[in-house]
């Protein structure tokens, strides 16, 4: 087992990068899944055993320098003996509720097909994120739906400030790159970023903001 500690240049150097990064990676299995690479865009194919096993494969694909894109075209075909709607229903609502999830706000898990929709509303975005944590474990889940709201607050005139100061303190991000546009309680993120995890930590930054009830991260990706 390798890693690549270079910065690749060349679609052939990032798929074998991107290869190395799946294999160091403990929750997947890299030898069930391939990785083809156009220009910067990664796409995986191949079958997983989990929905959670799918999220670590692109989570591990989206670490590696120099990758711009991602195309999932992963499947998940879980193991073991039939699991219905119904369990992963009642699965589901027992994890939130084991969470604490459940009493952060009204939240609903309806499934079809194996696939989870979470509803509701609740006051923060960790609670969305944490709500998607707690079910997309479960076992025969092929895929989470979050539609999960947050509550409607009041705009605040220094919004656009509060935000552009937190993108400021994250000390792995370039703020002078980052441009803040907000509308009431909306804020819009574009620029560009060296890598995705700079990408995410600026959207977290923006969701910070007591006055901030949707995030729109277009944020471009552009390796150095």
């Amino acid at each position: 087992m390798t890693m690549s500690t270079s910065s690749p240049r060349t679609d052939h150097d990032l798929q074998q990068a991107v290869l190395n990064e799946l294999d160091w990676t403990p929750e997947v299995d890299a030898s069930h899944i391939g990785v083809a690479v156009t220009s910067g865009v990664v796409t995986l194919t191949g079958e997983v055993p989990s929905y959670s096993v799918r999220l670590a494969a692109k989570k591990a694909a989206l670490r590696v320098r120099g990758v711009t894109a991602l195309a999932d075209d992963l499947t998940v075909h879980y193991l073991g003996g039939p699991v219905t709607d119904t369990d992963i229903a009642e699965a589901a609502q027992s994890a939130l509720q084991a969470n604490s999830v459940q009493t952060l706000g009204s939240i609903t898990a309806e499934v079809s097909n194996h696939i989870i929709t979470l509803t509701g509303i609740v006051d923060w975005n960790y609670e969305r994120e944490a709500a998607s944590h707690a079910v997309e474990h479960l076992r025969g889940v092929k895929s989470v739906r979050n539609l999960i709201t947050l509550k409607e607050r009041a705009s605040a005139f220094d919004t656009k400030t509060r935000v552009k100061n937190a993108i400021a303190r994250q000390a792995a991000l370039d703020a002078e790159k980052i441009l803040v546009e907000v509308d009431g309680t909306e804020v819009t993120l574009t620029g560009r970023v060296a890598n995705w995890n700079e990408r995410k930590t600026a959207g977290k930054a923006a969701w910070s903001s007591p006055h901030v009830t949707a995030v729109h991260n277009q944020l471009d990706v552009q390796p150095e």
